[in-house]
C-alpha cells in the first residue's frame, strides 16, 4: 500500500511540474482578447492588401481595354482623290 501512495504522490508531482510552465507561459503571453484583436488586425491588413491588389488588377485591365479601343480608331482613313482638274475621268 505504501508503494501505491508513493506512486500517486510522484505522479502528482510530475504532472504539476509539467502543467506549471504551461500555465505561466499562458499568463505571460497576454489574455485571449489581446490575441483575438491581433488576429483581427492581421486579417484586416490581409483583406486590405487583397483589395488593393484587386483594384490594381482592375485598373490594369481597364487601361488595357481602353488601349484596345483606341487601336481601331488609329487605323488610316482612306483618302478620296481631289475633285478638280487632275482627277481621272
Amino acid at each position: 500500500m505504501l508503494q501505491i501512495k508513493s506512486k500517486k504522490i510522484i505522479s502528482l508531482c510530475v504532472v504539476s511540474m509539467l502543467v506549471l510552465p504551461v500555465l505561466a507561459q499562458a499568463e505571460s503571453t497576454g489574455t485571449g482578447s489581446v490575441a483575438a484583436s491581433q488576429a483581427a488586425d492581421q486579417k484586416a491588413a490581409l483583406a486590405k492588401k487583397a483589395a488593393a491588389r484587386e483594384a490594381k488588377k482592375a485598373a490594369a485591365e481597364a487601361q488595357k481595354a481602353a488601349g484596345a479601343q483606341l487601336a481601331p480608331a488609329a487605323a488610316p482613313i482612306p483618302v478620296e482623290p481631289p475633285t478638280g482638274e487632275s482627277a481621272p475621268k
